[in-house]
């Protein structure tokens, strides 16, 4: 049997998207979302302004020489470097991300950290690895085992640590809760995988987790990473909404009240509703999946047409009385 007959080497991204409101009274403008992302002396910020203000912050390593999760128990040590990053999204958004590359064709034996250090986000297994059950182990809603690595925990760290920068008030408009979404990608390592891109499993685990299982046609952790922001950025988003109009007892409560209680996610929300706006190409059919079910855009916009009846509702009584004493 020849090499190009054999099985097609595999490779997988894992990551961790923490996603959760900037503590700030008002929105960062972009000199602000720049000083506020500045996580390396060495390196700028990348800020954009279209279609709507995004900032995205220098990558941090971190390493690691641990065993990687799997789903029958086997032990797989890993050795390398994990990346995070911070993005701003609206000047109001915050999210941490922490990611590593592998492939099932790991080493023989531990190299000197040298050789990983020139391998900025990825780990490399030693032996070799199952693709498929490092993928099943890292998606588990449980917590990692003891001596596992432990992307959550990075992605958080990044979160604290940028939140306690003296540029930020900590008074945020409203209440809200952070949100995970654990992810990975599989594909070809050789970028000749079968096929587009396809979102195997999407769960929500509970109120804060959700995991996200994809196939793709080849290795791009960058756009996988790109992907994963952007969903859990409008899965906050629409999570945020739900809550803001349950607790507003829209519909039951009388008068203003429940108008007023919703004025933060007119202010600051809704405008920032932009699914695929910054996926990569390729990724962004992955979208049409998510919109089918559990169906996002459809839910935003019946819940932000409620709020839009009523405000409208609202704003009739007080026109009339306008009307009848002019």
């Amino acid at each position: 049997m020849s090499a190009a007959d054999g099985p097609r080497a595999q490779v997988i991204a894992c990551g961790e998207v923490r996603t959760c409101l900037l503590q700030s009274s008002g929105a960062l403008s972009r000199d602000g979302s720049a000083r506020l992302l500045r996580l390396r002396p060495d390196e700028r910020v990348r800020v954009s302004e279209r279609p709507n203000p995004y900032a995205v912050s220098p990558d941090l390593l971190t390493g690691v020489d641990c065993a990687l999760p799997t789903a029958s128990g086997r032990q797989v040590r890993g050795v390398g470097t994990v990346a995070a990053r911070a993005v701003l999204t609206g000047g109001r958004v915050l999210q941490a991300t922490a990611l590593f590359r592998a492939d099932d064709a790991g080493s023989a034996q531990r190299l000197p950290w040298g050789h990983y250090l020139v391998r900025p986000g990825v780990v490399v297994p030693v032996g070799r690895p199952s693709v498929a059950d490092v993928r099943d182990g890292f998606l588990s809603v449980e917590p990692p085992a003891a001596g596992t690595v432990d992307l959550g925990a990075i992605a958080e760290r990044l979160l604290t640590d940028v939140l306690e920068h003296p540029l930020l008030d900590r008074r945020p408009p409203f209440k809200s809760r952070r949100t995970r979404l654990r992810w990975a990608a599989v594909g070809s390592a050789e970028g000749d995988g079968d096929g587009g891109a396809v979102i195997e499993r999407f769960t929500v685990a509970d109120d804060r987790l959700r995991t996200l299982s994809l196939r793709l046609p080849g290795p791009d952790p960058a756009a996988a990473a790109a992907f994963c922001e952007d969903l859990a950025l409008h899965d906050w988003l629409l999570t945020t909404l739900v809550t803001m109009v349950e607790r507003s007892r829209l519909g039951s409560a009388e008068g203003p009240g429940a108008v007023l209680a919703l004025r933060p996610a007119v202010d600051h929300l809704l405008h920032l509703w932009m699914p695929r706006a910054r996926v990569n190409r390729l990724l962004a059919p992955l979208w049409d999946a998510l919109e089918r079910e559990p169906g996002f855009t459809r839910q935003w916009h019946t819940l932000v047409q409620r709020i839009r009846d009523q405000l409208t509702l609202q704003a009739i009584p007080l026109l009339c009385d306008a009307l009848a004493s002019s």
